[in-house]
């Protein structure tokens, strides 16, 4: 028998689970943070210009972009650890065969198969974290978890570089191996994958299956603090899909190594590590509300400021300087998503979160590819400073609406402290949370 969990203890007493899905996302999330710039050179190797570079990044996003919500309703009412294997294996297949094909479509489409695969792990492991966190403990358990991300997306880029190089026409037999070996690393994610999901969690079982099932997708975006935490997800996305995408076509264009562009990807990725190892002080210090949208105004500002020929060491500094205001996005949009959707729907919310992400993935990098085609390789950037400022801007406004719109403490709770017989035990510590939660957050279940 097992360990019996102590009484009134949270979903996520034990942390073991948590270091184990870190350590699987860093493997998967590394692999794709090496072939995605892989794939770039490769395509440059096979002829493909600009715009070409921007529609095969879009594919990665296009079948992602159909699956998200199915594969929502489905971990909604089931057990979510089959999904991380099934992401894997799918990562893997795609990252290796996009390096042995020679044609673009056929790049495009396996690079569409990469993407299913971490949509898939993604889903599966952001539900586990959903169910398995106490409520007030989501913004440090997210952030924790958009760690293992942040690993792979330090030591992706590098391992990219290192292996990568343009010296007598070698870029595409370089990138090719490049992409195999990101195929190796990805499958090194299964030996993690054990005893992450507990087999009795919140969310799970026949009950929440037919609830899961009558909630419409209406109903889940129109939930206060959704539509802001989708959207804001999906520009930090964004900004950080076209940084990995477009920063090697620069780099041409600048007459920049790819070792010094992979070593400027990781230092953006390392900067974002630092901040959210910050977060639950920053936190506390400004609140959701505030950490969003500052985060959110100055990575515009530095995205707006690529546009300009700046030497190497000016572009690390601003490099770091975004990596660390793009830490903050995904995370609490996480948790804004999970606190603000109906309990029985969220992994469907967590789902279209994600769809929001890879609408993003798939209509930006076309649209930067064609801005890119006409007004230079560093246009892209002005467009997601232009994205960035609105997100800034909608995460301030829902936050007001939070605060003005917040209910009376609820009732529920009977006010006598000596209440006859066993109880739930009062969520002392969400009270403590920033005052721009989500009100859904604030309601009695």
């Amino acid at each position: 028998m097992s360990r019996a969990r102590r009484p009134g203890a949270g979903p996520g007493s034990g942390r073991g689970w948590l270091l184990r899905l870190v350590i699987a996302f860093a493997f998967a999330q590394g692999a794709v943070s090496m072939a995605r710039p892989a794939v770039s050179y490769r395509a440059l190797a096979l002829g493909a210009d600009e715009t070409a570079v921007g529609v095969i990044a879009g594919v990665y996003a296009l079948l992602p972009l159909f699956a998200a919500v199915p594969l929502g309703r489905r971990t909604d009412h089931g057990r979510c650890a089959p999904l991380l294997p099934i992401g894997v294996v799918l990562i893997s297949g795609g990252c290796a065969l996009s390096g042995v094909v020679s044609s673009l479509p056929a790049m495009a489409a396996w690079s569409g198969v990469m993407g299913l695969g971490h949509l898939c792990f993604v889903i599966g492991a952001q539900s586990i974290v959903a169910r398995q966190s106490a409520p007030a403990e989501q913004d440090r358990d997210f952030g924790h978890f958009t760690i293992g991300a942040s690993l792979g997306q330090l030591g992706g880029p590098i391992a990219a570089g290192a292996l990568i190089s343009g010296e007598s026409g070698a870029l595409g037999r370089t990138s090719a191996l490049a992409l195999l070996v990101s195929a190796g690393v990805c499958a090194v994610a299964l030996t993690s994958l054990w005893r992450i999901e507990h087999r009795r969690t919140p969310g799970a079982g026949p009950g929440v299956h037919k609830a899961a099932d009558k909630v419409p997708v209406t109903r889940i975006l129109g939930a206060r603090g959704v539509p802001a935490g989708i959207f804001i997800s999906m520009a930090v996305l964004s900004a950080t899909d076209i940084l990995t995408a477009y920063l090697p076509v620069v780099g041409e264009h600048r007459g920049i190594a790819p070792a010094t562009v992979g070593l400027l990807l990781s230092l953006r990725a390392a900067a974002t590590i630092a901040c959210r190892l910050v977060m639950t002080p920053m936190l506390r210090l400004l609140g959701r509300t505030a950490l969003l949208t500052t985060s959110c105004l100055l990575a515009g500002l530095l995205c707006a400021g690529m546009v300009l020929p700046v030497p190497v060491p000016a572009l690390a500094v601003m490099l770091a300087a975004l990596g660390f205001c793009l830490g903050a996005g995904q995370p609490l949009s996480m948790t804004t998503v999970v606190q603000a959707a109906p309990a029985e729907a969220r992994s469907t919310a967590l789902a279209l979160r994600l769809t929001g992400n890879r609408l993003g993935q798939a209509a930006a990098p076309a649209a930067a590819g064609l801005i890119a085609g006409t007004a230079g390789a560093a246009a892209p950037f002005a467009l997601l400073g232009a994205l960035l400022l609105a997100a800034a801007g909608l995460g301030l406004r829902s936050g007001r609406t939070a605060r003005t719109s917040v209910p009376p403490e609820p009732t529920s709770v009977p006010p006598e402290p000596t209440s006859v017989g066993p109880s739930e035990p009062t969520p002392v510590r969400e009270r403590e949370q920033d005052d721009s939660a989500p009100v859904a957050d604030r309601k009695p279940s």
